[in-house]
């Protein structure tokens, strides 16, 4: 199959590739005073290729040479080969079982865990003048295996995702941005994750609620010491959930997220508090879309006090977070971090053994490294307890090898204890062989 490179070179380097191919063109674009691009172009080259080639080098020739020296062009590979034993029962609604015993790369589809995070970004600032800088990011999620469906060859297919991106302006007031990002409550304890987008990422092995939301205004504060605020709104945008269009979704804070941080040395603390509305629940939707259907004789009022009924355990959705942790004390990394969710799935009330409870889950995690070399060693161990009884319990240890700041290895173990009485459904375990390079 043919193929093409290319890459930003100094002038003068001379118009020779840097590994001589007997059969190859290759031409020089000129970018600025400061940089050219050469691209080098093989026989048998897939004629797409050439055109959105040509296309990526006629927006690097008419961008602006200011532009081109303030963008900076970013990413993340990160790839696992998995091995899972994952305890499941036949799903109706898919029509299939969800135990699997086996190997994948970056989870695969039926893998545990999140998604291994690969992305592509561009980002950069304009001086303003008067101590103000626009700044911009725009970043796509990529899928570098078949994570998302179950076919073995679909790179076709497998598309992009739009990750955190924004515009804003910073100054010495703090920065204010609009767009796509991660809430305050999740930026808060990001520092305290040692297993962040892995098998053993806290998310998906105990259940704590991070959002990247897709309508963000959001504040970050200076630095004052090493303490900071972030706070950010969700609009509304008629948008919910589960995706059903809501009309009474219309507020410019239908969901918030609020918090402080502390760094100082080796230390770190957070706290964190976040909202989303009962307008983003499919509940309320229900009850909204019923009361017009009844305002245009299409239901009648008994109908539509039964849909109220039927939902009036529709709530708020809130989160409280808490984390603490010492990062590089002599080698030594320590961490614990806590959340209370309350009315969970928007439910305020839970049906428990005949008894109706808060629909409440509490959750916490510690974590513990020591770092020595280029090497760490960690683990970490956390549960999940709802109202229910249900706890879920999990473990995780871990060895990395840093073969610079932006290269490591790593390899991990983890196992999940989801604790339902008379059944092993929902127990999983796995290990995993990583590498993750940053550009």
């Amino acid at each position: 199959m043919g193929r093409a490179r290319y890459r930003l070179s100094p002038p003068g380097e001379g118009v020779q590739p840097a590994v001589r191919q007997t059969h190859c063109e290759w031409r020089y674009f000129h970018l600025n005073t400061n940089h050219y691009l050469k691209i080098y172009h093989y026989p048998g080259e897939n004629p797409m290729n050439k055109k959105l080639l040509s296309l990526a080098v006629a927006a690097a020739i008419t961008a602006p040479a200011a532009a081109l020296a303030d963008a900076t062009l970013y990413g993340k590979i990160h790839m696992t080969v998995d091995w899972f034993n994952i305890k499941g029962a036949w799903d109706t609604e898919e029509g299939d079982t969800t135990e699997y015993k086996g190997w994948a790369l970056n989870k695969g589809k039926s893998g545990k865990g999140v998604g291994r995070a690969n992305r592509l970004g561009v980002k950069g600032s304009e001086d303003l003048g008067g101590g103000l800088k626009a700044i911009y990011q725009i970043e796509f999620g990529l899928a570098l295996a078949n994570e998302k469906d179950h076919k073995i060859a679909n790179g076709d297919e497998s598309g992009l995702e739009m990750r955190d991106s924004y515009v804003g302006v910073k100054g010495d007031f703090g920065t204010v941005f609009v767009g796509r990002h991660d809430t305050p409550l999740n930026i808060s304890t990001l520092p305290l994750e040692m297993f962040d987008d892995t098998m053993a990422d806290y998310l998906d092995t105990l259940g704590f609620d991070d959002i990247m939301a897709d309508n963000t205004i959001a504040y970050i504060s200076p630095d004052w010491g090493g303490f900071q605020l972030i706070a950010a709104t969700i609009p509304g945008s008629a948008s919910t959930v589960d995706g059903v269009r809501n009309y009474k979704s219309d507020s410019l804070a239908e969901g918030y997220s609020l918090a402080a941080t502390y760094g100082n040395g080796p230390w770190y603390f957070s706290a964190a508090y976040e909202v989303l509305t009962e307008q983003l629940s499919e509940g309320k939707t229900t009850v909204n879309k019923a009361k017009e259907q009844h305002k245009a004789g299409e239901i009648t009022a008994t109908a539509f006090e039964a849909i109220k009924d039927a939902n009036a355990n529709t709530a708020d959705y809130k989160k409280y977070r808490i984390g603490l942790g010492v990062r590089d004390l002599n080698g030594f990394y320590l961490s614990a971090i806590y959340e209370k969710q309350k009315a969970v799935g928007f439910m305020e009330k839970k049906l428990v053994g005949g008894k109706t409870k808060d629909n409440n889950v509490s959750i916490w995690q510690g974590q513990i490294g020591y770092a020595f070399g280029n090497n760490m060693i960690k683990g970490m161990y956390g549960k999940n307890k709802p109202k229910d009884g249900d706890d879920t319990k999990a473990w995780a240890v871990g060895f990395d090898h840093n073969f610079s700041k932006r290269t490591k290895a790593y390899v991990l173990y983890t196992k999940v204890d989801a604790d339902k009485k008379g059944t092993k459904e929902g127990d999983w375990k796995g290990f995993s062989l990583g590498v993750i390079h940053n550009f």
